[in-house]
């Protein structure tokens, strides 16, 4: 029945915009369960202790060998870390000296000043050495231990002394046993050693320089160095060339797991893609600090990557995209609902979650519409109750910028109780402390300088909601469109603020938007923008006047044909055309992008002729080949609202399945990377050649830079997954682009 019920909305949905019905449907994309990565972190209390190296045994307990003895993890949940404190499991471990440790069978097995010895096999395994500063330890299955001090190499076999040999003259940096050709394998800065049970020789296999860290896996041994790694052929040591466009080549830790090689490294980890490139694991997003001493599998199929900080434990969950929604659901609710409004960003302290505060922000509205119609979507595709509270939750927030103002049809940017905010007559709207007024109701103030941005953001949510529902909430909803593009043609196609003067960025009238030259943006955007408004509330109204209106704006004053300029045209000016033209030419603007998309949803469907849906189309379609390179799923599903075959879908659902699961804005840094191609600075902003994931970008909202590569500040926000996350995800559902969950 669920299935049957969801087929039926959905063809009621391609129905109701005739020109989709008319067009082939894109096969959905089967969402099955992938795995998605995301990490908790566990912190060492003392900055003074050292941490050295990381293992998990067969029952799934990790230990960390530190310079203050074993320690463990304890606590920590996915954006709750957990601490490392001191493994009191056995206490007389607590007084020896351990130097290393191993793992023999899934057991662990530990190297200290006077033997070899363990606390599984009922405490049996005990093999006493005379390297009274030994450092290295590898075990092999048949009780087998190879030891070393600066000095000496020390076999010992059954509890006992079997082979003695001078050591090495570098350092021995990591020691392991190649269980196909039964020997051990040593390495130091420039040699790669052997050493054969079978024969008792030891042999220099390999030389190099620079060496710092290796993994053995099969027949091949991956090398670090500090400038790359290499592979090794553990029959013959023939090596391949040096691997060094990396996210960061100086590498300081390896581990070959479940078939993937994981680097660590002075800046970040690092796991080969089986398709080339590397999963890049930086910053607190992932681990505590980004200087990496070791690398194990722990449990659970996680990987343990040791920092000089703490543990990040990386986890696999099989999850379908549905699941990843409700994850981020759960957020929005608990941490980014602000009087029904999308709080989108909400301050923290060091990324704490229990410091969380939310404010009035600059674009309340549009990132609630985003929410609103996310949810709306959500309740069209499943028909869950709690995604149409959440709807009208929201909605009447957006009633409540309506009401507030008392100026019928002139919405508030957002409102606050009385006397939070202290008001500054600033004509700038950029700031917390500007714009506001005392409302009627004296207990509230509200916040004018109301822009496009907004606007865009009301007509956006009035449209859908009075496209899929029906009764009391489509005749409000037609209602408040009526009234606000009432007020903005009343007002010489001006917001007009509550001091009686036009707001900074509520201006459609021709006189400003041509003012610009046809390559600002500005002219393009406002220009479509306003035809959409426009054409949707004819729809909706039958109002004849909004009819009239949009065609003088395109015949009269030249809105078709500036809505229809391509997007290469669009490009800076000097201030011969004026300062604001320059300022606003500067630099692409990402915000101009979500308002054209968003927008798109009102001047494609309802398109006054089918000669004007055609050029409508081209010029989404166009704009949409220009933004292709951010693989932004947002704007590809607003493409694919038009029919449109090829919308990128691949490219979509990669988008969704490397978004993020934790939502802090931590410190990002890729500028570094060797594995990326630069690009020479350009108008739009693209950095390199290809766009990074979003996991492992700084920016993740649709109205920012997605080629940034950098972001210095560390855990002082959370972003709110409602606008950048869950309206693409429900948009796919809601086209029938993505399916339901399947197992």
């Amino acid at each position: 029945m669920r299935f049957t019920s969801t087929l039926a909305l959905l063809l009621t949905f391609w129905a109701a915009l005739p020109s989709l019905s008319q067009k082939l449907r894109p096969t959905a994309y089967t969402d099955q369960p992938y795995l998605q990565d995301y990490s908790i972190k566990y912190y060492v209390q003392d900055s003074s202790v050292q941490l050295r190296k990381i293992l998990t045994d067969k029952d799934g307990r990790v230990r960390i060998l530190t310079s203050a003895g074993l320690m463990q993890p304890h606590g920590g949940q996915f954006q709750y870390p957990g601490q490392l404190r001191p493994d009191r499991s056995y206490v007389p471990m607590a007084s020896r000296k351990i130097a290393d440790m191993a793992l023999l069978q899934g057991q662990l097995v530990f190297l200290d000043d006077r033997a070899v010895l363990s606390n599984a096999w009922a405490g049996k395994v005990y093999a006493p050495h005379s390297l009274g500063s030994a450092q290295k330890l590898a075990s092999s299955p048949n009780f087998t231990f190879l030891i070393s001090d600066a000095q000496r190499l020390t076999l010992l076999q059954n509890n006992a002394l079997v082979d003695t040999k001078p050591a090495p003259k570098q350092p021995i940096l990591e020691m392991v046993f190649d269980a196909p050709r039964n020997r051990f394998l040593m390495l130091t800065s420039q040699q790669i050693i052997s050493y054969s049970l079978a024969t008792k020789e030891v042999k220099t296999e390999f030389q190099g320089n620079n060496l710092s860290c290796f993994a053995l896996a099969k027949d091949s041994l991956f090398v670090g160095t500090s400038n790359g790694y290499f592979a090794v052929s553990a029959v013959t040591f023939k090596a391949t060339a040096l691997q060094e466009k990396l996210p960061c080549p100086q590498l300081t830790a390896m581990a070959y797991i479940n078939d993937k090689l994981w680097l660590g490294s002075t800046t970040g980890a690092f796991m080969r893609r089986p398709e080339g490139g590397f999963n890049y694991y930086y910053g607190e997003r992932w681990i505590p600090s980004n200087r990496v001493v070791s690398i194990a599998a722990g449990p659970n199929q996680t990987v343990q990557l040791l920092t000089d900080k703490g543990v990040g434990e990386i986890h696999f969950d099989k999850m379908t995209l549905h699941d990843k929604a409700m994850v981020y659901e759960k957020q929005v609710r608990q941490r980014h609902i602000r009087y029904g409004f999308n709080c989108d960003v909400s301050t923290l302290k060091n990324g704490d979650l229990s410091t969380f505060e939310m404010g009035q922000r600059d674009s309340d509205n549009l990132w609630t519409s985003m929410y609103l119609v996310s949810q709306l979507f959500r309740y069209k595709v499943t028909a869950e109750k709690v995604a149409l509270d959440n709807c009208l939750e929201s909605f009447e927030a957006m009633q409540r910028l309506f009401s507030i103002t008392n100026m019928k049809g002139y919405f508030a940017r957002g409102f606050e109780r009385h006397g939070h905010h202290k008001f500054k007559a600033i004509p700038w709207d950029g700031g917390m402390t500007n714009g506001w007024v005392q409302a009627k109701d004296s207990v509230w103030d509200w916040r004018g300088t109301t822009s496009s941005d907004q606007t865009v953001g009301q007509m956006f949510a009035l449209t859908l909601l009075a496209q899929n529902l029906d009764g009391e909430v489509k005749q409000k909803a037609i209602t408040l469109m009526d009234e606000l593009m009432t007020y903005i043609i009343e007002n010489d196609w001006y917001l007009i603020d509550f001091d009686g003067k036009p707001t900074l960025w509520g201006k459609w009238n021709p006189a400003y938007v041509n003012g610009f030259s046809k390559t600002v943006g500005d002219r393009k955007l406002y220009a479509s923008n306003i035809i959409g408004f426009l054409q949707t509330a004819y729809h909706f109204t039958k109002k004849e006047i909004y009819k009239q209106k949009a065609y003088e704006l395109m015949q009269k004053h030249g809105y078709l044909e500036n809505l229809m300029r391509p997007m290469a045209e669009i490009g800076r000016v000097d201030e011969n055309q004026g300062k604001l033209a320059a300022e606003l030419s500067e630099e692409w603007n990402h915000s101009d992008d979500e308002m054209y998309f968003l927008a798109y949803w009102c001047l494609y469907p309802y398109a006054f002729t089918p000669e004007l849906k055609k050029q409508y189309l081209h010029a989404i379609k166009e704009h949409w080949n220009f933004e292709r390179p951010e693989k932004n799923g947002l704007w590809n599903l607003c493409y694919a609202m038009t029919g449109a075959q090829q919308f990128d879908q691949k490219e979509t659902i990669w988008y969704l399945k490397e978004f993020p699961l934790d939502m802090v804005e931590w410190q990002v840094m890729n500028s570094h990377r060797k594995d990326i191609e630069p690009i020479p600075a350009n108008f739009r902003g693209q950095t390199i050649t290809h766009v990074l994931p979003p996991d492992e970008r700084p920016e993740l909202k649709h109205n920012r830079n997605l080629f940034k590569l950098d972001r210095l500040t560390n855990g002082q926000s959370e972003l709110s997954a409602g606008d950048s996350f869950l309206l693409p995800y429900w948009m796919g559902r809601y086209l029938g682009v993505i399916s339901a969950p399947t197992r």
